[in-house]
C-alpha cells in the first residue's frame, strides 16, 4: 500500500480532494455521458442487444462503471460514486416515463421494427437499416425452423432485437434456400445460357421467376429467362439464380428407391408370340 493512502480516512473516502462544489459538477458530467450513451447505442442499432432496451443496456454500463471504480480506487470517492448511481437511476426513471408519456421519444429511444422479408423475398435496404447482413438474417431464421425464404410471409426485426417470423401454415411455395448454410454448402448457381426448366430464386433478394405470381398472374418462365438470356438480371440487381425449392433436405438420408422394371417394347399391341390380350 503506498505511503501517501492513509486508511479509514474518512475525509478522503466521502470527498476525496476536492471542494464540495465538484459534486454538482458530477451531476452535469453524469447527465451528459448517460444521454449520450443512450444516443451512442440508439445510432450504432439495436443487433447485439439480445433483449435489452437501448436505455436497459445503457443503464446497466452506467452503472456498472459507477459501481466498479470506487470498490478498489481509493482516490474515487464514495459520496461521488453513490451521486453517480443515484443520478443514473434516476435518469433511467425519467426517460422511461418521457418514453410511456411521449411516441415521438419512445420511437428515438427503442426505434420501431423493420420488416425484413415479405412474401418470401428480402429486402437489402431494410437488412441495412437494421444492421445486419444476409447471413445473419439466414441464421435466424434456421434457429426458427425455416428451411427456405418461400415459407416466410412476413419476417420482423424487433425493436428488442429480437427476430418475428411469420410462415405459411401449409404448402409454402418455393424460395431460396437456407440450409445447408451456404458457408458449408453454397447453393447451386444456374450458369448463362444453362438449359434449366423449373422455378428459379435470385441469390440476392429469394426473388422468384418461373411459378405462378400469389396475387395472381403468371410470370415469366424461368427455363426459358435462363435459356434465352446470357445474363437475367433481378430487380435487386442481382444476376445469380439458383433453383428454388420447396424442401431443401427432403431427400437427405432417405432411402434409395428400386429402379423401376424396362416397360415392354411392343408398346402394349400383339406381336410375333404375343400372348392373348387380358
Amino acid at each position: 500500500m503506498s505511503a501517501e493512502v492513509i486508511p479509514f480516512d474518512w475525509a478522503r473516502m466521502l470527498l476525496g480532494d476536492t471542494p464540495p462544489l465538484f459534486l454538482l459538477e458530477i451531476v452535469f458530467r453524469t447527465a451528459v455521458i448517460f444521454l449520450w450513451l443512450v444516443f451512442l447505442l440508439r445510432v450504432t442499432g439495436k443487433r447485439g442487444l439480445a433483449q435489452l432496451s437501448p436505455l436497459e443496456l445503457a443503464i446497466v454500463i452506467g452503472l456498472g462503471s459507477a459501481a466498479g471504480d470506487p470498490m478498489f480506487y481509493p482516490e474515487v470517492p464514495l459520496l461521488h460514486a453513490m451521486l453517480v448511481l443515484t443520478l443514473v437511476v434516476g435518469l433511467q426513471r425519467l426517460l422511461s416515463h418521457l418514453v410511456i408519456r411521449s411516441e415521438r421519444v419512445e420511437t428515438f429511444i427503442e426505434g420501431v421494427p423493420v420488416e425484413l422479408v415479405r412474401r418470401g423475398v428480402l429486402s437489402g435496404e431494410a437488412l441495412r437499416r437494421a444492421n445486419l447482413s444476409r447471413e445473419d438474417l439466414f441464421e435466424r431464421l434456421r434457429a426458427q425452423g425455416v428451411r427456405q425464404l418461400g415459407e416466410v410471409q412476413r419476417a420482423y426485426f424487433e425493436q428488442d432485437g429480437n427476430l418475428t417470423v411469420f410462415t405459411h401454415p401449409h404448402d409454402p411455395p418455393p424460395g431460396l434456400p437456407v440450409v445447408p448454410p451456404w458457408d458449408l454448402e453454397p447453393p447451386r448457381v444456374i450458369q448463362p445460357g444453362e438449359a434449366y426448366h423449373g422455378p428459379l430464386a435470385c441469390l440476392g433478394c429469394g426473388d422468384l421467376h418461373g411459378t405462378p405470381d400469389p396475387l395472381g398472374g403468371q410470370q415469366e418462365d424461368a427455363g426459358q429467362l435462363a435459356l434465352t438470356t446470357d445474363r437475367p438480371v433481378c430487380a435487386c440487381g442481382s444476376d445469380r439464380w439458383t433453383p428454388a425449392t420447396t424442401d431443401p433436405l427432403r431427400d437427405e438420408g432417405a432411402p434409395r428407391s428400386t429402379p423401376a422394371a424396362p416397360p415392354a417394347r411392343d408398346g402394349g399391341g400383339r406381336g410375333p408370340g404375343a400372348g392373348p390380350p387380358g
